[in-house]
This record gives structure tokens, sequence and C-alpha cells, in this order.
């Protein structure tokens, strides 16, 4: 198991705001707050790569990340890709989307094609959630910064839009911002075919992270992550990887 450190301090200081306390909405009975990152970045994109480092995420044109007192379940992920190892279902979920996709780089835009889709998506897994019924206006505020390094990774059968892995570029990094597909393809797994689609374009490109977000132990639609290793987690503001041999941690105690 290896450690990295990422507490260095930042080159300079950032305005930060805090959400209102409201409902977790990866863990049942739990109340959340959220820190957002009041700056901008257009003129300095490596802010936001170090931000990343810190366990931030970008949702629109704001970076945050959770902060919700004692609780500590929500663990930020990354993937070495160039040290990622394939198992035998990663190959074979490869080959058979291989055989069946095309993938493209686009430019991250709002088109109808694009919304229909991510609509469909919604109204058909999260359809009890904050985010079904979404409005044309929710895509862009979501999905695209007005400064983020923000292209879409697209995946096609045939000419018809099969699935979209809305991914941040910087300088070292691939973020996965956000993966929505047409639910009729659920069956070839174009979520997982759209993860290590961007893992090989990183490793094409010489980079060597992605990052995956939070990692939540109990949280059942975030257990896949645990799948993809080795695997980096920012624990006690430093990053320790664990290999497919290694035991993830246990929940993190309430209790400062």
């Amino acid at each position: 198991m290896m450690e990295f450190d990422a507490s260095r301090p930042l080159s300079r200081s950032l305005l930060v705001q805090y959400t209102d306390w409201h409902r977790c909405s990866y863990l049942s009975g739990r109340a959340a707050r959220t820190q957002f990152v009041q700056d901008l970045y257009n003129d300095n994109k490596r802010i936001y790569q170090a931000l990343q480092e810190r366990g931030y995420r970008r949702s629109g044109s704001a970076l945050y990340r959770p902060d919700c007192g004692p609780c500590r379940d929500c663990i930020p992920a990354r993937l070495p890709v160039q040290r990622f190892a394939l198992r035998r279902r990663h190959r074979r979920l490869l080959g058979v989307g291989d055989e069946l996709f095309t993938v493209r780089w686009d430019r991250a835009q709002f088109t109808r094609e694009y919304f229909d889709l991510y609509q469909r998506y919604l109204n058909m897994r999260h359809s009890d959630g904050d985010m079904a019924n979404p409005h044309e206006e929710d895509f862009a505020r979501f999905l695209i910064g007005g400064w983020s390094p923000t292209r879409f990774l697209r995946i096609e059968h045939q000419q018809h839009l099969v699935a979209v892995a809305v991914t941040d570029l910087t300088e070292g990094a691939v973020s996965a911002i956000y993966t929505f597909f047409d639910p009729d393809y659920q069956s070839f797994s174009p979520g997982g075919y759209a993860l290590l689609s961007q893992i090989r374009e990183a490793r094409q490109m010489g980079l060597g992270w992605l990052y995956l977000g939070f990692w939540v132990p109990g949280c059942r639609k975030m257990s896949y992550k645990a799948s993809y290793r080795p695997i980096q987690l920012l624990l006690g503001g430093k990053w320790r990887e664990f290999g497919y041999a290694d035991s993830l941690p246990p929940l993190a105690p309430e209790t400062e």
C-alpha cells in the first residue's frame, strides 16, 4: 500500500462558502453540508488541478467538497491510470464495447440530442430524486462550467448516441464528472465502458490520474468504484493506495 501527500499549501488564498445543512444524497438518515470555492479559474487552470488533489469536485462553474462536521464518509477517489490493472471482466467489457460502439471527443455543449438523452436517463434512473425532470438550463448549470476544460466523450452505436461521459481535462489528469446513457443499452454496461474508455484516453494522452469523485462506504451506487484498482483514497490529507489484495477502509468514525 502506497501513500501520497496532498497537504502542501496552495499558492493563493481562496474564498469559500457553505450551504445550509440538508438531507444527504448518499447515506440515508444523514445530514450534509457542502463547501464551495468562490473564485475564478480561467486565469489559472492549475488552481483547479491543485484543488482536485485536495478532494474538490466540479459542478457547473463551482468547485465543492462535502464538509459535514464529524462525518468523513465521502472519500475522494482517483485512479493512477498508467498503472491501472485490467481484470478479466474489464477486458470482456472493452472487447464487447469496442465491437459495438465508436468513441470520439466532442466539445462540451448544449444540443437537443444531448439534452434528450440526459433527460431520458435521469427520468429512468433517478425518477424519485432531485434530478428528475430536468430543465434545459439544468443541463449546462450542472455539466458545463464557463471556465472549465470540459469535453464530452461521445459513445455511439451505428450513429445513434448511446452515452456521454462528461470529462474535464487538466494538465496532469482527467476528471469523470458525470456519465449518462440510453437505458435501452443498459445490458451492455455503457457506464462501465465509458469509464474504461476514459482510462484508455487518459493513458494515450500520457496523463497520470482519473478522478472518480467520492467513494462512500455504505452507498450502493458508489460501490462500483472499488472494482477499479489500484485506487487511491484521500484519507487524513494524504492519498493512500489500495490494490486488489487490500481491504478498503471501513466507515469513518462520526466523532472527532
